[in-house]
């Protein structure tokens, strides 16, 4: 018997069985003790080369199942005519102003880039001290970028409708010589020689790069080294995450837009917080490349807005294949927000509107009975959907399997039972074999979700009740999420994964403040105009989208 077979016992084997429901004979327990020393040497073998994060998965993801074809032949984008609103007297108004109001004062030289740029960083030095949601300004950077952006328009020269305007930046993608610490103490100096994918795609679309926005440590809720990002409607806590300072700045008027991910939550949850309109695409439509990888079957890239035609018109510059992104899609993109939405068939799962639903939930879901479309019950098969969340844990600690191996993972702040330190440990005592199994199962969940919008073209509902929080994020579907109204609510605590499940923080203490709550449309793959058009109806019939945090520096 070896070495290594000698540390193990028979109890170690009968402890394996608990894990996996089965019992062995005495024989064959001592059959495997004796016949295992080559699997863990292999694995040990394995533990020697030692993976960048940016080393990708042989096997990819790809959420279209056989038989299906993309939507659209061509790429288009038809923004809504311009109300022609005239430029507010007060910087604070103009701070606020969409998208949509912002592009054509810039279009027309109403308003300069230049000046738009100094109101953001004018609110980013009073109000970043307590919303910790910057983790780098770029303000010299900005400055002369506004100054660019306005010569072109002085030259009659428009990139588009992101020319000129300034917005914040996720803290996991690369900005050649800016810090890129993905909110992580182990790499907070980590300073990258080039652009990731999205930084280059939102510079060419003539966008102003404010600066880095905060993130929870490696993609992780909202505490990260620099302290923890707030809510501004509640800045006793935190904005969720891990889009943390994407979605906090946006909601106080920091930034016109900024850019999140998705793996599980991480852009709807802290616009469900914050009240802002996140928008995450089918999977693979946007390219990762230069981003920092946390689950390559499952990241997403999407924009955090305060408007939901807002989300389109960033989704436009962000659209298009990469080969440096093994998971990269080339789908084009069809937005034309002046299209109705007569016609569309609307579904919703009885079981998502009962316990857990709020007031706002099923006002929301009596305001989509009133834009006049077919509005029906659908159901999914009864799938252990929230099993797949193993997938997750596996795949994250992969990718920072050395914080774990080098017992580094107690530099980072977060150590509760759900943070990553001890989630990554947990990790270890996943089955391999149980891991196929949940590729084959999130398989079964595709074609659920496929049976589903043949039945109907969206889905509306709570963005936690029910199973599609994992089950869209697992097949790939994109979702939108748009403030539906307000909530009196105690301060809340922190998300986490400790219970096997995320859970978005229980309320604690008397005090009561009046903070936004959302809801969740899903779509069909890569057929997100649609979805955006349905958005901008309910949007306009929920009445509540203006309304701003009170915040004092």
């Amino acid at each position: 018997m070896s070495e290594i077979e000698r540390g193990l016992r028979i109890e170690d084997i009968a402890a394996a069985e608990r894990l996996m429901g089965v019992t062995y004979t005495p024989e064959e327990r001592a059959q495997m003790l004796e016949n295992l020393e080559g699997q863990i040497a292999s694995a040990q073998a394995r533990r020697t080369v030692r993976l960048d994060n940016a080393v990708p998965m042989a096997s990819r993801f790809d959420p279209r199942l056989p038989g299906f074809t993309l939507p659209h032949g061509q790429d288009l984008l038809r923004p809504a005519p311009s109300a022609g609103s005239p430029l507010p007297e007060a910087d604070e108004d103009i701070a606020f102003a969409t998208l949509a109001e912002l592009a054509p004062w810039i279009a027309s030289g109403t308003l300069t880039s230049r000046r738009l740029t100094e109101i953001y960083l004018d609110r980013i030095a009073a109000l970043n001290p307590k919303l910790e949601c910057f983790v780098t300004v770029c303000d010299a950077a900005a400055r002369a970028e506004a100054d660019a952006a306005d010569a072109l328009t002085r030259a009659g020269v428009l990139l588009g409708p992101l020319h000129g305007i300034p917005y914040g930046l996720k803290d996991l993608f690369d900005t050649k010589g800016v810090a890129t610490g993905w909110g992580a103490e182990p790499f907070r100096d980590r300073v990258p020689d080039r652009d990731a994918a999205v930084t280059r795609l939102l510079r060419q679309a003539g966008a102003v790069l404010l600066g880095k926005t905060s993130v929870g440590a490696l993609a992780y809720n909202d505490i990260w080294y620099g302290g923890r990002t707030r809510n501004p409607w509640n800045p006793a806590e935190g904005s969720s995450g891990s889009s943390a300072g994407s979605a906090s700045a946006t909601a106080a008027g920091l930034c016109a837009f900024a850019i999140g991910t998705e793996t599980l939550g991480s852009i709807t949850s802290p616009s469900q917080r914050c009240g802002t309109t996140g928008l995450r695409p089918t999977f693979g439509r946007v390219s990762r490349a230069g981003g920092m990888a946390l689950c390559w079957s499952l990241d997403k890239v999407g924009p955090i807005c305060r408007g939901v035609e807002d989300t389109g018109l960033v989704l436009a510059a962000l659209n298009g294949g990469d080969p440096e992104d093994r998971s990269s899609i080339a789908a084009p993109f069809h937005f034309d927000a002046t299209a109705g939405i007569e016609g569309l068939r609307v579904g919703y799962l009885p079981e998502a509107f009962d316990e857990g639903a709020t007031e706002v939930d099923h006002a929301a879901l009596d305001s989509v009975r009133g834009l006049g479309v077919d509005v029906t019950k659908v159901s999914l098969p009864p799938l252990p959907y929230g099993a797949l969340m193993n997938v997750l844990y596996a795949e994250a600690a992969a990718a920072f399997e050395a914080l774990t191996l080098d017992d580094t993972d107690d530099t980072l702040t977060w150590q509760d039972d759900g943070a990553w330190p001890n989630t990554f440990r947990k990790a270890r005592f996943l089955s391999a074999v149980d891991h196929v199994q949940l590729d084959r199962l999130r398989y079964r969940v595709m074609e659920a979700l496929d049976a589903l919008f043949r039945e109907v073209d969206l889905l509306v509902g709570p963005f936690m009740t029910g199973p599609m929080l994992v089950a869209s994020n697992f097949t790939g579907h994109p979702c939108l999420h748009l403030r539906a109204g307000f909530s009196e609510m105690a301060t809340r605590g922190a998300a986490s994964l400790g219970s096997g499940r995320l859970t978005t923080g229980e309320e604690s203490g008397a005090e009561r403040f009046t903070v936004p709550q959302g809801i969740s449309v899903w779509g069909r793959l890569f057929d997100e105009g649609p979805l955006l058009n349905f958005g901008m109806a309910l949007e306009a019939a929920l009445g509540v989208a203006a309304r701003r945090p009170d915040l004092k520096a």
